[in-house]
């Protein structure tokens, strides 16, 4: 079972706060699936907008950590690295539940299928408190920086 901590994460995406979404991987097999965590704090820059007095995990940025473990999952071997993972598309997004502060979300990437090695389609879960949170499909494309 492989794990990356955040500076292990960081070496393999090109995020950086505020847009790195994962603080760790639990369980990751290469080419295959990703298991993720993001602690969500009231210190995230999106909460003091969306909403005042509620606040909410706006929807893009729980679809983006999803797809960043996902990444994660593609860029990982040594023959990826140095490539970034771009959408090219979402199908299928349901959200559940809202993501609040002081949640741990846990975001199970698996990847469906791979073409040519640059291109494929995953499939993305969110949970909390092992509550599903959200769910999406996405198609990506992997291209060299």
């Amino acid at each position: 079972m492989i794990q990356l901590n955040t500076e292990e994460i960081k070496q393999i995406l090109p995020h950086r706060p505020p847009m790195l979404l994962v603080d760790r991987i639990i369980d990751l097999v290469p080419f295959e699936s990703g298991v993720g965590i993001k602690n969500v704090t009231l210190n995230e820059p999106f909460f003091p907008g969306h909403f005042p007095g509620n606040p909410i995990m706006p929807g893009v940025f729980i679809l983006e950590a999803m797809a960043q473990v996902g990444g994660i999952a593609m860029l990982y071997p040594e023959e990826n690295r140095g490539k970034i993972a771009l959408f090219g598309g979402m199908e299928n997004i349901k959200f559940k539940r809202q993501v609040i502060p002081g949640d741990q979300l846990v975001m199970k990437a698996h990847i469906v299928n791979i073409v040519k090695k640059n291109f494929g389609k995953l499939h993305a879960e969110s949970y909390v408190d092992d509550k599903l949170a959200a769910t999406a499909d996405f198609i990506f494309a992997l291209k060299r920086q």
